[in-house]
């Protein structure tokens, strides 16, 4: 039991019910179906394991299973998944600013403090940073009450050559991948000149500042923003 299981459930929100419903919405947020297998995948869990995990959130309520087998969570189980990404983003931005780790360094460490995270030390911590809107990901964090918007601009590798791009967000599944783009001023608050595309799916060739980068498509695909 977690320090802020919620009395309106009928289950537990242990750290694994945490997991599944953070992934969801993160999934969710992409616009990527949300399927059990992916689920598995993403949680690194057997699929069998994840189906009974859904079998238990649909029975508390918390998401619905389409015919075609679509998860999606419902309007409570979704305010319990904006809770646990709060909580995870505002310790990734506490580690990075406070305790300076690298951005890289952030995502396993918040995925195990997320769970013991109590409501007055999670208020403490974003008052202390001042009230973070991003975490350094650019993942928005979501308001303890109020609307929240989850939604991605367009990734890196769709943008044309001799466009100019503002990065906004980064996905921050690949702590080696998060290195390398650091590496190349490719970060949050970023401008990028998109150069040229190397055709039959070679890299994206991006100039940051004076120095010129090849960026191979799984990488630019990491890289959300707006063209500027």
């Amino acid at each position: 039991m977690t320090p802020q299981t919620a009395e309106c459930c009928e289950i537990s929100h242990t750290e694994a019910v945490e997991d599944c419903l953070r992934t969801i919405f993160k999934l969710a947020g992409r616009k990527v179906p949300v399927t059990t297998s992916g689920l598995a995948e993403q949680l690194r869990v057997a699929p069998p394991t994840v189906s009974a995990m859904l079998k238990r959130l649909e029975a508390g309520e918390l998401l619905t299973r389409s015919a075609g087998h679509e998860i999606r969570l419902t309007g409570h189980g979704e305010r319990h998944a904006r809770g646990v990404t709060r909580r995870h983003r505002l310790v990734e931005t506490f580690l990075v600013e406070v305790l300076g780790l690298n951005w890289d360094e952030v995502h396993e460490e918040a995925d195990i403090l997320e769970h013991a995270l109590s409501e007055r030390l999670e208020d403490r911590i974003d008052a202390y940073l001042g009230h973070p809107t991003h975490d350094p990901h650019g993942d928005p964090i979501p308001p303890r009450k109020g609307r929240h918007v989850e939604s991605w601009a367009s990734p890196l590798g769709g943008v044309p050559a001799g466009s100019r791009f503002r990065v906004e967000r980064v996905a921050d599944d690949d702590s080696a991948a998060l290195r390398y783009l650091a590496e190349r001023g490719v970060t949050p608050g970023a401008e990028l000149e998109v150069i040229d595309r190397e055709p039959f799916g070679g890299p994206l060739w991006v100039k940051v500042g004076a120095e010129r980068h090849a960026l191979a498509p799984m990488l630019a695909d990491l890289v959300h923003g707006e063209v500027a």
